[in-house]
């Protein structure tokens, strides 16, 4: 290249220009620029999906009908080297045990649990069996099979991390397992016997109390979602006396409050009043703040851990893949937790590959749809989106979300106040602040927003997928 150039001025002093040079023309011609230019702005597909109620107050409340199945969630553990421990406390999330207050009755409990190792392939409980023991997986995946109708062999779900199976043996005249579970990849388990359950129970007033109160509360009438059952008589003949019927409400409702992201935005006076030849140069700086702050703000309402969605999600509405990489298999599993009108999958644009990947080899092409002039892939009619917020782990995992949306639908709705002083976009502020003495000019830019699952089958997540390379 430089001797290119030095030829051509070589040629240009031999020769004398008969025209101007093009680098000449060039201080006195205006060149055509572009807008500035910001790499990670994203589709933020779940921000334009997802339907925004107006929140007077800065606070939304989700009433819901009085629900008598508590304690579905997942046990935490801690370990040191390789031997684990169940966290007492964590213990009151299994139904059983939800509410007890007697920190002494958990941490003795705690104390019964035994550990056990089991490599992948290994039965843990063998259908037919005595069931007498209550399981608490520390660590890995497991498989929960059971006998069809022609008895064949059939998956009845899979439990990892936190999950836990067997926890009614503990209260119940002796029984026999009624599936058999085995270990998919190496597991790690804490169990608890149940005459080590009952040797406590005898001991401890407190405890027997708690179960006589469990006990009474599970024989009230409940629908398959908890929920005290409304009491309604049909198809009957004659004078038959009706029954008599109220809903109980929650009291002590979930509130969400609005969430904030603020920055403040500075410009020199003399770039705002000498440089705003062809574009504004408050106004484009303003544009791409605003652009950082939507892009934090749908990061948040994925990942914040009050209200964002991969930490809302109910834990029945939780599921794994069964073999890691998420096939059509899994997706249609991720279809049966919100099957009551689900509107979109959400996921990395890395694991929508995958779905491609596990779907082409098994001769599987599904079809895309059109959304206003947008070709996206969709599985059964639902489309995917891309979301580059959702996390991929270090060992190459991440999470396909499926919502149903809509406060008509019941289902998950974005949260954000209009009309708030100095609104520059809905939600959305730009405040002068003043000039300081160094001539700098700030503006604070603030977004308010939050996201609320109205009902827990509104939001699936299909977690744990492997996505590969």
């Amino acid at each position: 290249m430089t001797e290119s150039i030095e030829s051509n001025l070589n040629v240009e002093n031999e020769h004398p220009r008969l025209s101007l040079s093009t680098a000449a023309a060039r201080n006195l011609a205006t060149t055509t620029k572009s807008a500035p230019q910001m790499q990670n702005i994203t589709s933020r597909w779940l921000l334009k999906l997802l339907p925004w109620v107006q929140t007077k107050g800065g606070t939304y409340r989700v009433n819901r009908r009085l629900t008598y199945t508590l304690g579905d969630g997942r046990v935490t553990f801690t370990n040191t080297g390789a031997e684990v421990q169940v966290i007492p406390q964590e213990l009151g999330e299994l139904p059983l045990l939800r509410g007890i207050d007697d920190v002494g009755v958990l941490s003795a409990l705690a104390g019964r649990f035994v550990q056990r190792e089991f490599a992948a392939g290994d039965i843990i409980v063998q259908l037919g069996q005595p069931a007498d023991q209550v399981f608490l997986i520390a660590h890995g995946k497991v498989n929960k099979i059971g006998v069809g109708k022609y008895d064949e062999q059939t998956v009845l779900g899979v439990l990892a991390d936190g999950d836990y199976f067997g926890d009614r043996t503990l209260v119940e005249s002796q029984s026999n397992w009624e599936y058999t579970v085995q270990a998919l990849t190496r597991t790690t388990v804490l169990v608890l016997p149940q005459q080590a359950f009952r040797e406590l129970l005898n001991q401890s007033e407190a405890l027997q109390t708690h179960i006589d109160r469990f006990r009474t509360r599970s024989q009230v009438g409940q629908n398959e979602y908890g929920e005290a059952a409304i009491e309604v008589t049909s198809g009957y003949v004659g004078e038959l006396e009706l029954p008599g019927t109220f809903v109980d409400y929650e009291l002590s409702p979930r509130e969400y409050e609005l969430s904030v992201a603020q920055t403040v935005l500075r410009v020199h006076t003399r770039v705002a009043d000498l440089y705003n030849e062809p574009m504004n140069q408050t106004e484009q700086q303003l544009r791409l703040t605003i652009e950082a702050l939507r892009e934090r703000q749908e990061h948040e309402l994925i990942n914040n851990r009050s209200f964002g969605l991969l930490h809302n999600a109910d834990f029945k509405q939780r599921i794994y893949t069964r073999n890691g990489p998420p096939t059509p298999d899994d997706l249609d599993e991720l279809l049966a937790t919100v099957w009551k009108e689900p509107g979109f999958f959400l996921a990395h644009p890395r694991t929508i590959a995958a779905i491609g990947r596990e779907a082409n080899s098994r001769g599987l092409y599904p079809q895309s749809i059109d959304l206003g002039g947008n070709r996206v892939p969709a599985w059964r009619g639902v489309p995917i989106f891309p979301c580059n917020k959702i996390p991929i782990s270090n060992t190459r995992t991440s999470s396909i979300l499926l919502l149903r949306t809509g406060v008509e639908k019941q289902g998950v709705i974005g949260l954000h106040q209009t009309g708030i002083p100095d609104e520059y976009q809905p939600s959305l502020s730009v405040r002068f602040m003043g000039i300081s003495e160094k001539a700098i000019m700030s503006y604070l830019v603030t977004a308010y927003y939050s996201a609320a699952v109205l009902v827990p089958d509104a939001l699936g997540i299909l977690e744990d997928v492997q996505i590969g390379l």
